[in-house]
Parts: structure tokens; sequence; C-alpha cells
């Protein structure tokens, strides 16, 4: 038997008619940027998190660029990012000329929280918290400790649109947040695509002007900028998948829960979760020192799997020459030695599923 780590196409036969008019209704519209699409959906995703300001960007990237360089991040400035994300949150601070400064993670694969005053300088301008595999970082204790040291704080939603905290969205803490619809995301376009949220409107005209080569308007550059656009058709498409997220989500937390209670008696370390939290599960992370056995064995099996992440970012060729060590960041470098991120998708068969919890099972008998 074959199961696929995510099948896009199974979740978008479940409204493929839906699919085939929003193209067709593009293409007749001839209107391929800007335009009515991606206004409402700004406002849309804007209202489902009750903030005022919602910028469309090409891609998560950008959007998380675009705000740092709004704020004036630069040559001199420190970032505290957690040292387990993918390579964006990072990248762009250097891209700016900026220092990351990294944070071990926690057993949930979040920022450890407890560590960041050890992180602090006098150079520190921004952290940017991850809600890593679809889990909110501890955005409480994040915001005291940056109003108590004056930061600016952008959260990380790549990975959780529609996480919760006490009832609060992920987005929703920070002073922004981004987010990406990348094809793959539980909020998925068909191509790159990304936004900024704040409650802000200084801060979301600048970024704004930015992604439009500085310009509020055709040919009125205030400022050197860049090109960052979400086009039409991700913005008909995101319009059209909005409504039928949190179900789809709810379909990733009942998989889960059917994981997490097959898996209990096995000795692998499942999904934390955080109290008070609503996980939107973007990937099943479980973490075992036979992590490299495992993914061959389930292969063998047809089970396809991934890794997330196979290197945390301080340990990659890219920022070798900060020469961070195992014992600065033992959690992360324990991490990325024993994640493995099981098949979970909407759609995804109970046959599916049972394969998957069987084939784990018959590994840990070996």
């Amino acid at each position: 038997m074959q199961v696929p780590f995510l099948d896009l196409k199974r979740t978008h036969k479940l409204i493929q008619s839906e699919l085939e008019s929003t193209f067709t209704r593009v293409l007749e519209g001839s209107y391929f940027l800007h335009g009515e699409d991606v206004s409402s959906f700004e406002k849309a995703f804007g209202k489902e998190h009750e903030y005022a300001h919602c910028v469309s960007t090409g891609n998560c990237t950008d959007a998380l660029q675009l705000t740092l360089q709004a704020i004036g991040i630069g040559s001199g400035d420190e970032v505290i990012v957690p040292a387990m994300t993918w390579i964006t949150d990072a990248e762009v601070v250097s891209n700016l000329g900026a220092t990351p400064i990294f944070v071990d993670v926690n057993a949930s694969g979040l920022i450890d929280v407890n560590l960041l005053e050890g992180k602090l300088t006098p150079k520190t301008r921004a952290i940017i918290p991850v809600h890593l595999y679809g889990q909110m970082a501890e955005m409480e204790t994040i915001m005291a400790f940056a109003k108590k040291h004056d930061l600016f704080v952008i959260e990380d939603c790549a990975q959780a649109t529609f996480a919760q905290h006490q009832s609060k969205k992920a987005g929703t803490w920070g002073h922004a947040a981004v987010f990406s619809f990348y094809p793959t995301k539980n909020l998925g376009a068909l191509g790159d695509a990304g936004c900024m949220l704040t409650q802000d409107a200084d801060l979301a005209a600048k970024v704004r002007k930015l992604a439009n080569h500085g310009a509020a308007d055709k040919h009125s550059h205030e400022m050197p900028g860049s090109n960052s656009r979400m086009d039409t058709l991700q913005a008909a498409v995101l319009n059209l998948k909005l409504p039928y997220l949190e179900k789809w989500n709810e379909e990733r937390r009942e998989i889960a829960t059917h994981y997490n209670e097959a898996f209990a008696d096995l000795p692998i370390s499942l999904p934390k979760m955080e109290s008070d939290n609503i996980h939107t599960f973007h990937v099943y992370q479980v973490q075992t020192d036979r992590r490299d056995d495992l993914k061959a064995f389930l292969r063998d099996r047809g089970v396809q799997t991934q890794i997330h992440y196979p290197k945390a970012i301080p340990f990659t060729k890219a920022y070798s020459s900060l020469a961070y060590q195992a014992e600065d960041l033992p959690e992360a470098y324990r991490v990325q030695g024993q994640t493995i991120s099981l098949p979970l998708f909407p759609g995804m068969t109970n046959t599916e599923k049972q394969y998957v919890i069987q084939s784990v099972r018959e590994f840990f008998k070996k």
C-alpha cells in the first residue's frame, strides 16, 4: 500500500467544481494582478483575526522581510529567532544586514522563553516567535518580555493559521504577524502567496509601499522598495478555501488524536501540547532516536514521511561562520536528529491511517 505524506490532488477534488468556476472567472476577467479578489481576501483574512490591516505579498518570506525593513531593522541590529524553524526567519534578518540571535527550543520545538533574557543585548531590536508545526509559542511570556525591553514582535504564523491560545488566534498577539499560503500549508494557494497582519495603520501602509516599489500609487515612489504581490488567481483560490479551513484543521486534529492514542505506549515522543492551545497540526511530528531506521522502514512499506528539519538553522552551512556547537543549543541539536513527520492531511482515509499506525507499531516490535 502507498500512503502519501500529503495529497493536494485529493483535497482539491473536494472543491473541484468551485475551483474550476474560479479559474474560468479569473481567466475571463483577465485581471491577473491587484483587483477585487486580492482586496476581498485581505478584508476577509483580516476580519477572521479581527485585525484592521492585512497586506498581501508574494510569499511569507517577503512579508517578514518587508515588515522588518519597515520598522528599520538593519546593520548593527540583532533579532531573536528560534534555532529550530525554516531558514526564512534567520535569512531575512541577515538580508537586511542585521544579526539573527538563536535561542534554543523546548520539548515542543518552540522557542524556549526561559532563555530569552540571556540572549538580550543593547543591540536587540525585535523577536520572531515561530508557531512551529501548527502550535503557538508562549506568547504571553514573550509579549511581557518584549514590553519590558521595548522589542518589536513579529509572529511567524506560516504553519499555524487559526491556531489558538486561550481562544486568541495566532497572529493577534504581536505587533505584527506574517502568514504563508504556500500550496502545502493548511490554507494553501496554487503557488506562492503570503501576507502581513497588524493593527498599526502606519506600519501597514509602509509595508504596502515597500512591496510596491516604494510607492502608494503608480509612479509615486517614496523609497526604494521591491516587487511582492499576491496575484489574482492565488487570492481567488484563497477566498474559496478560507471557509473550509476550520473544517480541514479539525480533520487534522482528529487524525492527530487517533495517532496519539495508537502510539501512546511506544518509545517515541509524541507532539507536546502546550496548555490552553488549539493545534492546527500542519505536520504531525514525533521524535525517536531511531529516526533514520524508522524512515527507511516506512519508505519500504510505502509510507511517505518528511523531516522538519534535518538541521537546525545555526548548524547549516549558511550560518557555520557563527560557530554554534551542540552544547550551545542542545535541544535543537537533539531534535534535528530525532524528528520525523508522518502522513496527515484532509481526506486521508481510515485505511491509510490504520496502515500508518500498523507500520509504525510493527517497526517498534523489532
